[in-house]
């Protein structure tokens, strides 16, 4: 699977953003997806995960109850919606997909990736 992520941009803290990550092939729902991101001189992060119905999600406990992950399977596509953010957010976001399995947070775990898109959040 090819996975192509934007939506992203520069926005004020206590903004929102909504970030999209479209993916080629024919068989999007058998993949979990998720969402990393990296910032500058640190890691990749988990940021959030989805099944392949979408039925169940994860996140790290840093964007808990400000940003939502979903998926469109009939549009292959996974969002990440971003409310309330704050500067420490800012990152290049990567969407990220793997084979059915229970959640999985670290990067080595995913096999597809899409390019990333940068999120600057300013104070």
């Amino acid at each position: 699977v090819q996975l192509q992520a934007y939506g992203g941009g520069l926005v004020q803290a206590g903004g929102c953003l909504k970030l999209s990550c479209a993916a080629s092939g024919r068989t999007f729902s058998r993949y979990a997806l998720a969402w990393f991101r990296q910032a500058p001189g640190k890691g990749r992060e988990f940021i959030a995960w989805i099944s392949g119905s979408g039925g169940n999600t994860d996140y790290v406990d840093s964007v808990k109850g400000r940003f939502a992950i979903s998926r469109d399977n009939a549009l292959s596509s996974v969002y990440l919606q971003m409310n309330s953010l704050k500067p420490e957010d800012t990152a290049v976001y990567y969407c990220a997909a793997k084979g059915y399995g229970p959640v999985a947070t670290t990067p080595d775990e995913y096999g597809y990736w899409g390019q990333g898109t940068l999120v600057t959040v300013s104070s």
